[in-house]
């Protein structure tokens, strides 16, 4: 089955009512494996038990802009191949890239506590995660205000487009400026910095955290989907109303003028 396939919704919700029960079975599989070897993992020399945050907070901050960039590429397909369901993938995405970039928030904050001696710090990594969490709120907020879906579409994928640049902002941001916050340690030249230990459980979480956002991805798209044509169908119905009480009115003016007439 290829794109152009899954452009016909009918055959997407079919493809999701096959691939969805097993998505979130390798989902609760892979999360029970992370967490059980992040429980396992020792304790860090400098940062103790609270170095066990990380096997959460990674992942979160991974996906915070991997849902962005998936939106962008959405985005794409909303303005250049016009792709019937590219603007539903981004609207479905944006919700579930928040979700994820509030907790990378969340955790980082609870990490930073013991280590910075803060919660928060106006430095360059964390505020260009709360720029990105403020944006994915404002696109979910424009398919709100915008009645028109065509119109929203076009709205937010510009928007997502120009919001892209934040991405290698918040990547690069530890090696651009002066933070608080580390540097890359798992992928960078030379390899990781990560003990096995720690590397290992990490994998599987972040692994376990991108099957997650698929599986809420597709079931989102599926609702979305469902969504559209029940608005769809409201509005048909609405207009059969409209047309009826036009065609009885009418009518009754019709017999009220030949009564007149009559008498």
């Amino acid at each position: 089955m290829t794109l152009i396939d899954l452009a016909n919704p009918t055959r997407f919700l079919a493809l999701t009512a096959r691939v969805l029960p097993w998505l979130a079975a390798a989902t609760v599989l892979l999360l029970a494996i992370g967490l059980y070897q992040a429980a396992l993992a020792p304790d860090d020399y400098q940062q103790g038990a609270t170095v066990k945050i990380m096997f959460i907070h990674v992942p979160n901050a991974w996906l915070s802009m991997f849902v962005w960039g998936v939106m962008s590429i959405a985005s794409l397909g909303t303005l250049v191949w016009r792709h019937p369901l590219a603007d539903v993938a981004a609207k479905a995405a944006a919700p579930i890239g928040a979700a994820f970039t509030f907790l990378a928030l969340l955790t980082g904050s609870l990490w930073g506590r013991p280590m910075w001696g803060t919660y928060w710090e106006w430095d360059a990594r964390l505020t260009s995660v709360l720029i990105l969490f403020l944006m994915y709120l404002g696109l979910m907020a424009l398919w709100r205000a915008v009645d028109d879906p065509s119109r929203a579409a076009r709205a937010a994928a510009v928007l997502t487009l120009v919001g892209a640049l934040n991405l290698p902002i918040i990547k690069f941001s530890v090696d651009w400026w002066n933070t608080l916050h580390q540097p890359a340690s798992v992928m960078r030249m030379g390899g990781s910095a990560l003990d096995k230990s720690f590397l290992i459980p990490l994998l599987v979480m972040a692994i376990a955290f991108t099957l997650l956002f698929v599986t809420l991805h597709l079931a989102a798209m599926r609702n979305e989907i469902l969504r559209r044509r029940v608005r769809s169908l409201q509005m048909m119905q609405a207009s059969r109303v409209a047309f009826s009480s036009e065609m009885g009115a009418g009518a009754r003016g019709h017999n009220a003028s030949n009564e007149v007439g009559a008498a």
